[in-house]
Order: C-alpha cells, then sequence, then structure tokens
C-alpha cells in the first residue's frame, strides 16, 4: 500500500477539540482571547488597587481603604435601589464585606492575569457581578441588562475556550498533581 500526502494548501484541518467539549480556537483566536482575559484582570487589579490606595480615580485618597476608608460603603449606600436596596444597605461598609469584596477584586484579578483557576475565578466573578448588577434593579440604562451581566458572559466564555492557556499559565497549572487531584480548580 502506497501512502499519498496532499499539498499542505489541500489538506483539511481537523478540528482541536478541548477538555470543554469545544473546538480549541485557532492561533489569532487565542490570543485574542488571552488580552481579553488580562483585560479583565486588569479591571479587577485596578478596581481593587484605587480602592485600597485611593489613585484618585473612583476612589479619592482620603476615602481609600488604607486611610480608614470602605471599599464598599459609598457604593452600596448611593447606589442601591430597587428589590435588594435595603440588604445592601445593610450591609455597605461592614468589615466583613469589604474584606470579601477586596479579596475577591485581588483573587479574581490575580488569577486572570496568571491563567490559572480560571474556573473559581470565574465563579467568583460572575457571582460578584451578578451582585452589582442587582444593586441596582432595573439597571438605568436598559429594563434588564447592563454591562455587568455582559462581563459575566464574556467571563464564563474565556473559562470555556480555555484562555488561560495562551500568554498564561494555565496549561502548567492543569498538569500540576492538585488540579489532577481536584479538576474543578483548573
Amino acid at each position: 500500500m502506497t501512502a499519498t500526502f496532499a499539498p499542505a494548501e489541500t489538506r483539511r484541518r481537523v478540528p482541536v477539540v478541548a477538555e470543554s467539549g469545544l473546538e480549541r480556537p485557532r492561533t489569532v483566536d487565542r490570543y485574542l482571547l488571552a488580552v481579553l482575559r488580562l483585560a479583565f484582570a486588569w479591571e479587577f487589579l485596578w478596581a481593587f488597587s484605587d480602592k485600597l490606595f485611593g489613585w484618585g480615580f473612583a476612589t479619592p485618597s482620603e476615602r481609600s481603604w488604607l486611610n480608614g476608608g470602605s471599599p464598599t460603603r459609598g457604593f452600596l449606600e448611593n447606589s442601591a435601589a430597587g428589590p435588594f436596596e435595603s440588604f445592601y444597605r445593610s450591609i455597605a461598609g461592614d468589615p466583613w464585606a469589604n474584606w470579601l469584596f477586596m479579596l475577591g477584586l485581588l483573587g479574581i484579578g490575580v488569577a486572570l492575569l496568571l491563567g490559572v483557576m480560571m474556573r473559581v475565578a470565574v465563579v467568583s466573578a460572575v457571582v460578584l457581578l451578578v451582585m452589582m448588577w442587582s444593586v441596582a434593579l432595573p439597571p438605568a440604562n436598559n429594563p434588564f441588562l447592563d454591562e455587568h451581566l455582559i462581563q459575566a458572559l464574556a467571563l464564563i466564555l474565556l473559562v470555556r475556550l480555555g484562555a488561560g492557556d495562551t500568554l498564561g499559565l494555565g496549561r502548567w497549572w492543569a498538569a500540576t498533581s492538585v488540579v489532577r487531584r481536584f479538576p474543578f480548580l483548573r
């Protein structure tokens, strides 16, 4: 039996199927997804940093967490409206809420930056974003949808398409014994 080889331009590409069951994106798409992941990492890490140090963008220096300010008080007291208003106003500025919020921003940002623990980071980010969405219902510019829900959907897509593997440590992380033993940490 003689083997025949077709020229490269006529060979059909066989799609690579990722662990999620979805076809693995092409190289350019993987890099675009990685850039989107890094942009989200920057967004979460910037929010953490601005609230911690008070760089003067969303948080003035005198209201930074390090200067005794509360990372949750201003947003929850000034923005809460709708069916969950009393709940959000009741936790505004509570130390446990401040710590959970700040640790969430930092943990999500670092995980997205490194491309590790993407599942845990994205689930945490989705919970945080949905909570931020629910602070003021209905949203100001749409009866239902706002940027928080769109960001949550984009983050879910990133984890489904393995965005931590490109320009990140996702593949290395997935091969560790901890992740092989506890796959939800992928």
